[in-house]
């Protein structure tokens, strides 16, 4: 299983990589890897925009959905099937959400041991390490057993190395940015019963602020070039949500001035 993690996402994403840098002007690792991420990006754009649309649909039908479990909420059984009665009527998937980061999550994992592992370089020539340049392929093996690869992004910002603070608060940035935009945060509800709706929007809000904080963490303690990876990949996802909730909202509009027939 590990060799064909090697084989299958390592291998091709640090050849990737490494190949764009190779033909960048000035040879700047950090400009190869905001490509390869807006890349990486394009090619899941229908799997992440069809994540989008569920996530805001199940927002959307957030109150109706709470109104169903206040509803059955001595009779699970029941609750069970008017659920899966509101998910179909509503055209509605509330797990479709999570396929792309089902996809992303062994990409982001074989791209943390890219920036862990396959940058490291020996001290003295600058030169990859014997192992990663066994995972090169063809003229890029050759090339790069004798020339030295240079890990700086603009000159001044090492990708191969940890503790990256700017780039971690950048990032954790991004995503409360991006996370805010998806979420509809709804005040406490005072009335009888709305116990657990109450609890869902804490639990919301709490996330709100605690994705961004773990973002900085893992950002600050992970090589600052999965850092810049996670801002671009966010960065995107933002420009990609505030695109669709524009047209979304366009739509809609067209639709309520549309003449109801009888």
């Amino acid at each position: 299983m590990i060799e064909l993690f090697y084989t299958v996402l390592y291998q091709p994403l640090l050849n990737a990589l490494i190949f764009i840098y190779n033909y960048l002007p000035y040879h700047d690792l950090g400009l190869a890897i905001i490509i390869l991420t807006i890349i990486i990006k394009i090619v899941l754009f229908w799997p992440s925009l069809s994540a989008i649309k569920s996530q805001k649909a199940l927002q959307d039908t957030q109150p109706a959905l709470e109104e169903l479990k206040r509803k059955y909420k001595n009779d699970k059984e029941e609750m069970g099937r008017q659920l899966m009665k509101f998910y179909k009527d509503n055209k509605v998937n509330p797990f479709s959400s999570c396929l792309p980061l089902l996809i992303q999550l062994p990409i982001l994992l074989a791209l943390y041991q890219v920036f862990f592992s396959g940058l490291k370089l020996d001290a003295a020539t600058g030169l990859l390490m014997p192992d990663q340049i066994n995972y090169l392929y063809g003229y890029l093996q050759d090339i790069y057993r004798i020339t030295p690869l240079n890990t700086m992004f603009l000159g001044f910002v090492d990708m191969a190395k940890n503790h990256n603070i700017i780039l971690a608060l950048l990032t954790g940035i991004a995503q409360f940015f991006q996370t805010k935009t998806l979420s509809t945060l709804k005040p406490p509800i005072k009335s009888k019963g709305a116990k657990d709706e109450n609890m869902m929007v804490m639990m919301n809000k709490q996330m709100l602020y605690l994705m961004p904080l773990m973002t900085i963490y893992f950002g600050y303690t992970f090589p600052a070039g999965l850092s810049l990876y996670w801002l671009t990949n966010t960065l995107f996802t933002l420009v990609q949500q505030l695109i669709f909730f524009r047209y979304k909202k366009k739509i809609d509009l067209k639709d309520a001035a549309k003449p109801k027939t009888a």
